[in-house]
């Protein structure tokens, strides 16, 4: 018998890759370029929350689309172009002179941003057997954590060199990082199983109880707006998109503005985050494996909303880092856990599309996350309050997870 490595394994490392580019490079390294922006483009914080808003706005419209775009042509696709934008837009947004221009750019890498993250955090869902999605779907979102990490060591090192242009060379590379990210993927990614005649991990010993994944039809698609359980996993999913993008987008600005610290402190404490955050989503995933999605979720919301509290209350180094430990062990939970139960009530033809069907909650809540955040802190003069908001609206989540149902197939 072969014993080769199964291909799917190779899928989630480009599943893997695309999130390291998509949402590590192209999203989270904004944490780090903030300060240095506001200074370079002399923009106030309603501003910079307007860019990160653009960008989310950006990401909601094309994470819905996105998904029934993979569900309809392919992943690999639909993944291959949208990173092919966000390099291209990334690298424009380190020309920026002006607010109109800068807006625009972080718009356009949102839709790219969109278009990739969704459709490659539904590869466990397709390459992978249900006992086993989310720890799959983990190692994806690890993606996240590894990016952040690497940015958390890039950008600042590119600050230093380049001092006041360093936030637009940031851009630059980050972007031309994305584009060869971008190029692997169109080599080594796969749609589905079938494209390689094989059937998912973990399903070899029960073939046919698993058939390969169809392209979805327009009213295949209604179908899945229909279904109440994935609104309900929606809601759950917005209290994260709201609370987690203040705590990221005001990160840095809080440390280097407020608390008087340095950007290579910050940067230092960021790169602590990322570092952790690498395998948050497999601890995660592989708990939501074990004792349920809503148990799982419920849990993770109470952790990361302890995280946003002692950020806000606990102003002292100690206060500081006991936050960045505990965001960074539970940064990426909510996505995997979600990305997971989507393909659980649907299966994995349609879990493309349902996961950004619930991603257009997400992308609402962190729409209006930025632009609150940045409203609370212009208007109390400090970035305290929005942290409170953040923590408050993550417990709220944590109570609507303790609701989420298991998906009929499962009772």
């Amino acid at each position: 018998m072969d014993k080769k490595m199964h291909y799917g394994w190779i899928v989630i490392f480009m599943g893997l890759m695309t999130t390291v580019a998509a949402h590590g490079f192209g999203r989270m390294a904004y944490t780090l370029l903030l300060p240095a922006m506001k200074d370079g483009l002399s923009f106030d914080y309603t501003q910079l929350g307007l860019l990160g808003t653009g960008n989310f706005i950006g990401y909601l419209s094309m994470a819905l689309i996105g998904g029934f775009l993979a569900a309809r042509f392919g992943t690999r696709a639909v993944i291959t172009a949208a990173l092919g934008l966000m390099g291209v837009t990334m690298i424009l947004t380190g020309l920026a002179q002006s607010f109109g221009f800068a807006f625009a750019m972080r718009l356009l890498t949102g839709l790219g941003n969109g278009a990739a993250f969704v459709p490659a955090m539904a590869l466990g869902s397709a390459w992978f057997a249900i006992q086993k999605r989310g720890f799959a779907t983990g190692i994806v979102s690890g993606g996240i954590g590894l990016g952040t990490f690497l940015s958390g060591l890039i950008v600042p090192f590119i600050l230093k060199s380049y001092n006041a242009d360093g936030w637009r060379y940031s851009w630059y590379i980050l972007g031309i990082l994305v584009l060869a990210v971008a190029v692997l993927v169109g080599m080594f990614l796969r749609n589905q199983p079938a494209d390689k005649d094989l059937l998912p991990v973990g399903q070899e010993e029960n073939p046919d109880s698993t058939k390969p994944a169809a392209k979805v039809s327009s009213l295949d698609w209604g179908s899945v707006y229909k279904m109440k359980s994935l609104w309900f996993l929606g809601v759950v999913y917005f209290f994260y998109g709201m609370s987690y993008i203040i705590y990221m987008v005001f990160f840095a600005a809080y440390l280097v503005n407020e608390m008087g610290y340095s950007q290579a402190w910050a940067g230092g404490l960021w790169a602590m985050v990322g570092g952790l955050s690498i395998f948050c989503g497999v601890i995660w995933g592989s708990i939501s494996d074990r004792i349920g999605r809503g148990r799982g979720a419920a849990l993770a919301y109470l952790v990361l909303g302890t995280s946003y509290l002692v950020y806000a209350l606990v102003k002292v180094e100690a206060g500081f880092y006991i936050s960045a430990i505990l965001f960074g062990l539970t940064a990426w939970s909510i996505p995997t856990i979600m990305a997971a139960a989507a393909g659980d009530f649907t299966g994995p033809r349609f879990a493309p599309a349902a996961l950004g069907f619930i991603t257009l909650f997400f992308g609402i809540g962190q729409s209006i996350g930025p632009a609150l955040g940045g409203y609370l802190a212009d208007t109390t003069q400090s970035l305290t309050t929005p942290f409170l908001v953040a923590g408050a609206i993550s417990l709220c989540g944590m109570v609507f997870s303790l609701f989420l149902k298991k998906p009929a197939r499962e009772q």
